[in-house]
This record gives C-alpha cells, structure tokens and sequence, in this order.
C-alpha cells in the first residue's frame, strides 16, 4: 500500500526534522493546526485557480501533518486528544481543498468539473467515516486503496502537473468504490452476528439484569452515530 511506502521512505527525514523541533518546546498540536492553516491557504489558492501554487502549499501542509507525530513522542506528549484532535482536523483539511476546487469551477461555469469536486468530496468523508464505522463493528476494515495519504498524493501530482481534472476523476471513483467494498465487507462480517444483549442497571442485592435489544437497535445499531 502506497501509505506503508510513503511512511518508508520519508520516516527518517520526518525523524530528523522532528528531532530538531523538539528541543524548541513547541505543542505537537500546534503543528496539527499548522497543517489545517496550510490547507486553508491552499483550499484559497485552489478557489482562485492557482493550482500549481496550491500543491505547494499542500506539500508543506503535509509535512506538518508527518511531524505532529513524532513530536510528541519526541517529548513525551503523546495523548488520546492529540490523535482525536489530528483526525478531526484531517476531515476539515479534505473538505477544505475540495470546497476550494469547487468554488472555482463554479466561478468559471464548469459545472461538471464542480459536481467531480463534489464527488471526490463526498467519496474522502465517506471513506474515512466507513473505515471507522466498521472498525466499531468488526475487528479490521483495511479494505481497499484509497487511505488519506493516497488521495494527498495524488490531489498533490494532479495540482503540481496542471492535470487536477484527471485527479478529480479519479478521486470521485476510486474512493466511493472502495466505501462500497468496505460496506460489503462489514456486511459479510455482520451478517451472523447475534445481536448483544444490552445491560441493564444493577438493582441493589441482585446481579445485573440483561435484554435483548429492541428490534429497532437491532435494525439500526451504530448508524447515524459517531
């Protein structure tokens, strides 16, 4: 996968970065929020149609999401908010420069092009949100190609290359195929699954009562939920 090659070969520069940073006492959370400002400039330079620029600004945006990691392993600070805290603001980052692509394309009445940023905006939340959902339900959801760093790259090559068009099409496909794959695969996973009992409270001098749930938990559990 190309995220296990990405981590390869970028792992010891991204150390050695890290390992300089450290030692000035800045919050590795501070540099996650760096890297959603650089999106944002991008998402911005994206809407104006400076695409080349925009994929510059991705580039160091993406560094500053490889270094908030080690960072906080290099000082000790490494918390359960800090890694909540990344993902959210990863979320914002994809629909920021999507939204910034579409604000162009509408600018200048391409609106095929704006419904592929819709798309390939829609496919980068849901991919993201399936993988969760499912990890909540069976024990991996490592399906498909189409992880964050993959589509960063290759948003990345289409701005940097002027073929952002050829970029788009792809990420309207590929990342709504793959939450169609994760789907199946929890399905599969789910489909013998009896349903748990859900615990009651414990009266006093007794053990804890249990239920079968309802058949509308049954039906819906885990959806609509996050």
């Amino acid at each position: 996968m190309l995220t296990r090659a990405i981590g390869r070969y970028v792992s010891w520069p991204v150390d050695r970065l890290a390992a300089l940073l450290a030692p000035t006492g800045i919050p590795p959370n501070v540099i996650t929020w760096c890297a959603l400002v650089g999106n944002l400039w991008a998402g911005m330079l994206f809407a104006e149609g400076r695409f080349k620029a925009a994929g510059g600004m991705m580039v160091l945006a993406g560094l500053c999401d490889l270094l908030d990691g080690p960072v906080a392993r290099r000082q000790n600070r490494v918390s359960l908010f800090g890694g909540f805290l990344d993902s959210i603001l990863d979320r914002y980052a994809d629909l920021i420069l999507f939204l910034g692509l579409l604000v162009y394309y509408a600018q200048v009445n391409r609106f095929r092009y704006a419904v592929l940023a819709g798309a390939a905006m829609a496919g980068s939340v849901m991919v993201s949100y399936a993988k969760a959902r499912a990890e909540s339900l069976v024990p991996t959801s490592e399906i498909g190609f189409w992880e964050r760093p993959e589509r960063l790259v290759l948003m990345i090559l289409g701005a940097l290359t002027n073929r952002i068009d050829v970029a788009l099409w792809l990420l309207a496909i590929g990342p709504n195929i793959t939450v169609i794959h994760r789907i199946l695969h929890t399905w599969k996973q789910t489909r013998n699954s009896a349903p748990q009992p859900v615990p009651m409270p414990v009266k006093s001098g007794g053990a804890p009562e249990t239920r079968e749930p309802p058949p509308l938990l049954t039906r819906s559990a885990g959806r609509g939920r996050i």
